[in-house]
């Protein structure tokens, strides 16, 4: 288990996000809960604002062939696909790579890019993933553990333990101070779990987790108060 930042090139990082109490309140989080058109395509305050593929993912997909040391011959599953835009730059960085996609909103789904439509899996929610003991060599799994209650988080990870080989990597909610979490819950539209590093280790560990991690916080996106 390593705490690794495989996200450290990602270019959306780099700019503030500007929050306030008023951005985003209950009514926002719950049209957000549905994952569906306004949660993707919808007012930022929503969520994404806006979901096309712009290539940002390029990089990451080298880092991670390189990092991980994959090939033609790899499988890779991605958890919370979306609409394939990592698994399209990974798949153009090693075309001859089996790569797999789960992802449980029919609009995300129905709206994947065509190249990788058929490598994913729509599925009911995250905690069962139907695939073979130690199948895949790199598991992806970005903007979801922290989502899920505290039981349904911890099936998960154990998932990502049961069908992979130890190389996956997962982002953690987290907080270092009072400001810190505030504006992180003031941000997070489906964050609830933004716990403390010591807690997540612990989950981790309760988990038997062997992968890398990387806490996010209001520091690490770039959060601010408006």
């Amino acid at each position: 288990m390593r705490e690794y930042n495989l996200l450290e090139e990602y270019p959306a990082l780099s700019k503030p996000r500007f929050v306030s109490k008023n951005d985003r309140n209950i009514k926002h989080r719950i049209i957000a809960s549905y994952r569906e058109k306004d949660f993707f395509d919808g007012n930022r305050s929503y969520g994404y604002g806006g979901f096309h593929y712009d290539g940002r993912w390029k990089k990451i997909a080298e880092k991670i062939k390189t990092e991980y040391k994959l090939s033609n011959n790899s499988k890779i599953l991605q958890i919370n696909s979306e609409k394939g835009f990592f698994l399209k730059d990974m798949i153009e960085t090693l075309p001859e790579a089996k790569i797999y996609g789960v992802e449980v909103s029919k609009y995300a789904y129905n709206n994947t890019i065509e190249k990788v439509k058929n490598s994913i899996q729509l599925i009911k929610d995250y905690k069962e993933i139907k695939f073979e003991d130690n199948f895949f060599d790199f598991i992806l799994c970005i903007g979801v553990t922290y989502t899920l209650n505290l039981s349904d988080s911890i099936k998960l990870i154990k998932e990502i333990e049961r069908v992979g080989k130890g190389k996956s990597f997962l982002n953690l909610a987290s907080y270092n101070t009072k400001e810190d979490f505030w504006l992180m819950k003031e941000w997070s539209l489906l964050g609830t779990m933004i716990l403390k590093k010591d807690e997540w280790l612990e989950i981790l560990k309760h988990a038997n987790y062997s992968g890398d991690y990387y806490f996010t916080n209001s520091e690490t996106l770039n959060i601010k108060n408006t």
